[in-house]
């Protein structure tokens, strides 16, 4: 089990629920190094001070926020001071039901474990917000950064989906988006090319081809084989003829 990247625990109303936050993903991505191109020397990052070109360590590192032409430095102390006293506690501020939330708020999965003891309490709360079918509006903070997060819970485990806040969505006011209707025809199509392509949610279903073929790649380059090019994909057709389109997808979904 990796280790918990969070530790702290659950207010629900007056009880207080010790637990572990852990990362819910996993990433596959392949570990790229950055070399000169001709003699494969790897290249180093150095933090180079913009005024006299020298190196400078961690230790003399410094956030600032530039204000005008100066600097307001921010310490350890002050992110701990706009913590609010937040810092160990995942508070939950509502109950909601998931549905009533658009996707676009969803950022980033955790895993939530109860610490030592905490067991009973947790599979209570766990086991309420299963059977009511909602979830808990919660704040936490986490690395120096308040989060908005979703507080679910299955069968087995109780995770948190963390949340954009709404001022950081862009609204879609300044896009251009045509009036224009399809006709009824047009959309009874439609609706039924969706209904043919329906089916169970399965997540095993859904692999991430590019970076399989990337490994596949990396290793016949490292045995001097080649790997054939896949096969051009037939680009749509155009806007022109609609409802001859929706009829050739319905047909080859229905074969």
């Amino acid at each position: 089990m990796p280790r918990a990247i969070w530790k702290g625990g659950i207010s629900f109303g007056l009880v207080y629920i010790p637990v572990k936050l852990y990362s819910g993903s996993v990433f596959h991505d392949v570990d790229f190094d950055m070399i000169r191109k001709g003699d494969q020397c790897p290249i180093k990052y150095m933090r180079i001070c913009e005024k006299d070109g020298k190196e400078v360590p961690w230790k003399n590192i410094m956030k600032g926020v530039k204000i005008d032409d100066y600097y307001i430095t921010l310490s350890e102390e002050d992110f701990e001071k706009a913590r609010s006293g937040k810092s160990e506690s995942i508070d939950i501020e509502d109950f909601v039901k998931t549905e009533e939330i658009n996707p676009r708020y969803f950022e980033k999965p955790y895993l939530l474990e109860p610490e030592k003891g905490a067991g009973k309490t947790y599979n209570l709360l766990r086991t309420a917000i299963y059977n009511t079918k909602m979830a808990g509006i919660s704040r936490f903070v986490l690395r120096n950064r308040e989060h908005l997060a979703l507080l679910m819970a299955d069968e087995k485990v109780m995770y948190l989906a963390q949340m954009r806040f709404d001022d950081e969505l862009r609204k879609p006011d300044d896009l251009k988006i045509p009036k224009t209707e399809p006709t009824k025809a047009e959309l009874k199509m439609a609706e039924q090319l969706i209904k043919e392509m329906s089916k169970p949610f399965d997540p095993q279903r859904y692999k991430d081809t590019y970076e399989q073929n990337l490994k596949k790649l990396i290793e016949a380059k490292a045995k001097n084989q080649e790997i054939e090019a896949p096969e051009d994909v037939e680009e749509p057709a155009g806007l022109e003829d609609l409802m001859a389109q929706l009829k050739k997808s319905l047909e080859a979904v229905s074969n």
